[in-house]
């Protein structure tokens, strides 16, 4: 088996280097298929460029859309490799005449209004998804936000709520929060760091948070309170203006939003013209289909979360 697996790399490798060789010389009399197109390898004189190979590594989920791919790398070799396969394969398949089977042909028209389907999507979303349109939802977006505070704060969170007043008295004392919720906190989140919990706004906080910060100063030592887990003692490091959520941070839900939306209209129009019928009907009690979890409804307009896991 090891053998073989040599000779048919030796193979390929031979196959790339005259076809390599060919293109050169004469640009074996095919066309590019896109501009800037290079021909890696042929298969029985059609040529496989690279083009088919990066095609064949997005369809795999191997590398996103337009990302580039190093022709020297190993993947690229691997997806070269698996191309020409399907290549041989497919005449193979031809040859048996296998594509004239009643079977075959409904597989091939499925398979034609899939890509069909698929150039007209990214034909349609090339065309919402601009520049233009994401700066301009983003900045329509931001005018809509209502910004409230945010509060930085650091945290300790012990046992008992005696515990918790004994900290107290050796923080107002000048004792240093940072270094008591490394040595006392039980929040495993926040202890390591001093107990920071970032920049965070009391809408995401637990009641028990939000009620605490009502009215709080930067400087001020809160509580203790009840919290999950125990007692929170919490030291007020700055309160600032919520910050709005960068455009570079919001550009990929953005632009999956346009996506969507952009979709969504096209086959909504196109319900519209056709004339669809279904020919069965759903159970009784059967579950109402819902939209995918990753469908973005809006894009994002508030700050970013607290970076420390709150509780």
């Amino acid at each position: 088996m090891a053998a073989a697996v040599t000779f048919r790399n030796i193979g390929i490798a031979l196959l790339l280097s005259l076809g390599v060789v060919a293109c050169g010389r004469d640009g074996g009399g095919e066309r590019a298929p896109e501009r800037g197109d290079t021909a890696v390898a042929r298969v029985d004189g059609k040529s496989v460029w690279v083009s088919d190979v990066k095609r064949e590594a997005v369809a795999q989920g191997l590398i996103g859309q337009g990302e580039p791919l190093d022709t020297s790398s190993e993947l690229f070799r691997q997806m070269m490799d698996e191309v020409i396969d399907q290549k041989l394969l497919a005449a193979e398949a031809t040859r048996r005449k296998l594509d004239k089977d009643p079977t075959a042909q409904r597989r091939l028209a499925a398979a034609r209004d899939r890509v069909m389907g698929d150039l007209l999507i990214d034909s349609t979303v090339a065309d919402a998804v601009t520049e233009n349109n994401i700066r301009g939802l983003y900045e329509e977006q931001q005018k809509l936000a209502k910004r409230s505070d945010e509060i930085r704060a650091r945290r300790i969170v012990l046992a008992t709520a005696v515990e918790a007043e004994a900290v107290k008295k050796l923080v107002l004392a000048g004792g240093s929060f940072e270094a008591l919720a490394m040595e006392r906190s039980r929040d495993a989140a926040t202890r390591f760091n001093g107990g920071d919990l970032g920049y965070f706004t009391t809408d995401i906080m637990p009641e028990a948070y939000d009620a605490a910060l009502k009215g709080a100063k930067a400087g001020q030592i809160v509580g203790p309170f009840a919290v999950d887990g125990g007692f929170a003692l919490l030291k007020i490091e700055d309160i600032r203006a919520e910050q709005a959520v960068p455009l570079e941070a919001a550009r990929p839900q953005i632009v999956r939003f346009l996506t969507y939306d952009r979709i969504r209209d096209l086959l909504e129009r196109l319900r519209a013209k056709a004339k669809v019928e279904t020919l069965i009907k759903p159970e009784a009690g059967a579950p109402k289909a819902v939209p995918p979890a990753d469908a973005p409804k809006a894009p994002p307009v508030a700050a970013p979360p607290a970076k420390g896991a709150v509780k």
